[in-house]
């Protein structure tokens, strides 16, 4: 009975599925897991890249390595959720197949897990790699926005299988599995791991723009945990400010036009804005309720069909 499956994402990363199967191979050999399986996902490659795993599997007939493919390239987060939805293990381990983390540590991770009675253990990169300073910032951020109490949110991580029934993944969300988590009140801890320099193929996410996507995704995600909890409250806060301001300002301009005779049209223009803005605001903040009010069924339904499924099955 598989109790781990490793889900490694790979998009055109033929020459390290060799290294990669062998390696799983003689890991579980050596450490006698029987129980544990990996499910690479070949994410649209045009390299080659399932060719290669489909005559590994044909030559070495070793039934723990299971692969899918994608038609075309979805990205990480979609591919990580079909493995998701292949894996047998109740405990998931995502491990990218460029083998720059180990098994070894990706044991750790499970074994932590298990042993601490955790839903989530996130590892924490060690050593040198590139960009290391804009994932201590963007980690920075997570902490601070997010309270969340680890060092690292994209290392490999290992994490029980009902997380995921639990969140929403949009694409690129793979980040924020852990805040999402979190947000749920699923426990947390952390491992550190050490990170290697990749032996084959190039990065995939050295683009100074993904940079740029992260950033507004995890403002995205933060403003979805602020607008789902109390829509109102945010939207009108901000609308009350703004219609405070615009009395303010239309005293001011009264005081000037009527005392001092200083009459300054765009005054007037601006309490205008101000005040409209407050008001939609606070519209939208009514609107927000009643989709948070939505979303909420929507969540129990979708809730009670996982769980009737599961009971059917």
């Amino acid at each position: 009975m598989i109790e781990v499956s490793v889900i490694s994402p790979a998009f055109n990363e033929k020459e390290n599925i060799f290294p990669l199967f062998n390696y799983f191979k003689e890991f579980c050999k050596k450490n006698n897991l029987q129980n544990w399986e990996l499910i690479l996902i070949d994410d649209g490659s045009n390299d080659g890249t399932f060719e290669q795993a489909i005559e590994w599997i044909k030559k070495n007939k070793f039934d723990k390595i299971k692969v899918i493919k994608h038609k075309k390239n979805l990205g990480k987060t979609h591919a990580i959720l079909s493995g998701v939805k292949e894996a047998q293990g109740k405990i998931i381990v995502i491990y990218d197949a460029d083998m720059q983390y180990t098994l070894e540590d990706a044991f750790k991770l499970v074994k932590k897990l298990k042993e601490e009675n955790l839903d989530i253990v996130a590892g924490w990169k060690q050593g040198k790699y590139e960009k290391k300073f804009v994932s201590y910032i963007y980690n920075w951020l997570s902490r601070k926005l997010f309270k969340i109490p680890i060092h690292d949110m994209n290392a490999m991580k290992a994490l029980k299988k009902e997380v995921f029934d639990k969140i929403t993944l949009r694409k690129d969300w793979h980040r924020y599995i852990i805040p999402l988590a979190y947000e749920k009140g699923f426990k947390i801890g952390e491992e550190k791991v050490i990170l290697k320099p990749r032996k084959y193929g190039k990065a995939k996410y050295s683009s100074p723009f993904r940079i740029l996507i992260g950033f507004f995704d995890l403002l995205a995600v933060k403003f979805q945990f602020s607008f789902m909890r109390k829509p109102l409250l945010f939207f009108g806060t901000m609308g009350l400010l703004s219609i405070f301001a615009g009395i303010i300002i239309g005293i001011i301009s009264f005081y000037l036009r009527f005392f001092k005779h200083i009459g300054y049209r765009p005054l007037l223009y601006l309490v205008i804005l101000l005040i409209i803005s407050g008001l939609i605001l606070i519209s939208m903040g009514f609107i927000g309720e009643i989709v948070a009010n939505l979303y909420d069924e929507f969540e129990s339904l979708k809730n009670s069909f996982k769980d009737f499924k599961k009971d059917a099955g």
